[in-house]
Order: structure tokens, then C-alpha cells, then sequence
């Protein structure tokens, strides 16, 4: 999954709570409330585990790098942070003794730097835990797991339920900026030069609407959700990736900087808790994650021998 930033803007005729501007409108808002704070989090200790967790106890509040993302984690039309990282966020920190979020907006790309640079405390985005970037950061144990589904023209005309029918058939293949789907498109065959890129899964659904391609690839749930309220296309059902020869499923987490491990492993007691006890799928529910998104994944499985902490 990726954030929705881009150049391809063509999101006219789709009103809904997805609306692109809405978001970022909410996003520049909150951002200015922030900037007008502390841009900054004071620097954390880099021994014994670290001592983020204690100071976040102390000031009452956690700062949380978000990417505009429906629905991962974002500014809603009233200017409200939203999403399932947030809200899980909430829960979570507040059971760690922490009673209140704060949104630093940033794009996908700059939240690994823009923790590690300590602008905010923890990444708060659905992100996907990689080898790559577990050599950066260290992730908390999945929230979610997530499979890729399609929007195609309703019918399904060309019947692509795979990357390996995209490619045979010669389908236009769109997909987001920094999506893992490129690389799930690349692995099956499909050149990365003929791959539309749009900004979100919205423009998305416009271009396979338009019929300036034929499918748009993304994760199951925003697929499953953005082709809500549209006549004209459906997604399909969700599949695994191909990556190496080998069926993937992906997990998303919080991240954390290296340092930080204890306020890493104290989050991830919580988080087991929740998941034991139902909460967690109670907290993701409304933003339309279901049981087949709940996960006993683990950061080091997805680290795949990456630095996991």
C-alpha cells in the first residue's frame, strides 16, 4: 500500500467521502496546527531500549506521522484524524498511559525519514512491513494482513483475477505511486514503463471508469471500498501476489526508530491483547476490515531476516 500523491488529479464526477481535495485540505490544516507546536520530538535515548515510552507518558501525548490515506489513516472532512492506524493508536497509547494523538501529515515516502529525523514519534500508516525498510526502522507485529484485488469494468470483460492475466492478456495496468502493486505487476512480467501510475484509488477508479485502462490494482479493502458507490465497475476477489515464485501476504504495523524497542515491545503487549480479546477487529471494522484481515503475523516473519528488533 501506498499513500495517494501524484500528478494524475482527474477525480471530477466521483463525489464521496474520498474526495482527494477534502483530504488534503484536512491534512494542511491539521499540518499547520502542528507546525505551529513542536515540529520536533526531543531526541531519544539509544540505550537500554530507549526512553520514548517514558516521555511520552510524561507530556500525555504521542505524535503520529500519517499519510493522507483512506483508509490507513487520514483527515477526515471536518478536519478530524481518522483511519485504522490512529484509532488504533488511541487505544493502544492510552493503555500504555498516553491519552492523546497527534497528527504530523507528511507524504508516504518522507515517514521513514520524518521518524528517524524525529518529527514525530511513530509511524501511524498501515504501512507494510518489508526487508527494506526493516533495515531502517523496527515494526511492531502486524495489525492487519492484506491480499490485492482489482477494479475492473463490471463483468470483468477481459476476466484478469491475477498479474499473470493482466500480462497474458495484454490489459492497461494502473496502479498508485510507491503501491506495492508495481512491484507485485513487475514480478508477473508486466514493464514498469507501460504501468499507468495515479495518484489514489480514486483516480484509479476514474481511469478504469474512462476505459484508459483496464484495471487498477491495489489493496483489497481500498479496492473493496472505493467501488462502493460506483455503477460501473466491480473489484474482484482478493488474491496473493506472486513475489519470488511464492504467494505473499502482506501485514502492515506501526514503525518505530531502532532505538526505540521497548516502547516497540510495549506497544506489541497491547496490541496482542486486543487481538485476543476481539477489540481489534471491533477498532478496524468501520473502515472496512473484516476477519480475513485479522493476523497472527509476526514483523520478524515479514522482515525476512531483516532487522526486526
Amino acid at each position: 500500500m501506498a499513500p495517494p500523491h501524484g500528478n494524475d488529479t482527474d477525480i471530477s464526477g466521483y463525489e464521496s467521502r474520498h474526495s482527494r481535495r477534502a483530504v488534503l485540505a484536512g491534512v494542511a490544516a491539521v499540518g499547520a496546527l502542528a507546525a505551529a507546536g513542536c515540529t520536533r520530538v526531543a531526541t531519544a535515548s539509544t540505550s537500554n531500549g530507549g526512553d520514548l515510552l517514558q516521555r511520552l507518558r510524561a507530556q500525555g501525548v504521542v505524535r503520529l506521522g500519517i499519510a493522507g490515506e483512506i483508509p490507513f489513516g487520514y483527515i477526515d472532512r471536518n478536519g478530524r484524524l481518522t483511519g485504522e492506524a490512529p484509532k488504533l493508536a488511541e487505544a493502544v497509547f492510552k493503555r500504555l498511559g498516553v491519552d492523546q494523538v497527534q497528527p504530523v501529515p507528511t507524504e508516504f515516502g518522507s515517514l521513514i525519514p520524518g521518524l528517524n529525523s524525529q518529527q514525530f514519534d511513530v509511524v501511524a500508516a498501515g504501512m507494510y512491513v518489508t526487508p527494506e525498510r526493516c533495515q531502517q526502522v523496527i515494526f511492531a507485529d502486524p495489525d492487519y494482513q492484506m491480499l490485492d484485488s482489482f477494479v475492473v469494468r463490471k463483468g470483468n470483460p477481459k476476466g484478469l483475477h491475477s498479474y499473470r492475466d493482466v500480462v497474458a492478456k495484454k490489459a492497461k495496468f494502473a496502479t498508485g505511486t510507491g503501491y506495492a502493486q508495481i512491484q507485485h505487476a513487475v514480478e508477473a512480467g508486466y514493464r514498469q514503463s507501460d504501468i499507468l501510475i495515479v495518484p489514489d484509488q480514486v483516480a484509479g477508479l476514474n481511469a478504469v471508469e474512462a476505459g484508459r485502462v483496464d484495471v487498477f490494482a491495489g489493496t483489497a479493502v481500498t479496492v473493496r471500498d472505493v467501488v462502493r458507490k460506483s455503477a460501473k465497475t466491480e473489484a474482484t476477489k482478493p488474491f496473493a501476489p506472486l513475489v519470488g515464485g511464492r504467494p505473499q501476504v502482506d501485514g502492515g504495523a506501526f514503525a518505530f526508530r531502532s532505538a526505540e524497542t521497548r516502547l516497540r515491545d510495549a506497544f506489541n503487549v497491547e496490541l496482542r491483547k486486543l487481538k485476543k480479546s476481539g477489540e481489534l477487529l471491533r477498532i478496524l471494522r468501520p473502515f472496512g476490515f473484516t476477519q480475513a484481515e485479522m493476523t497472527d503475523l509476526t514483523a520478524k516473519e515479514l522482515c525476512g531476516g531483516g532487522k526486526s528488533g
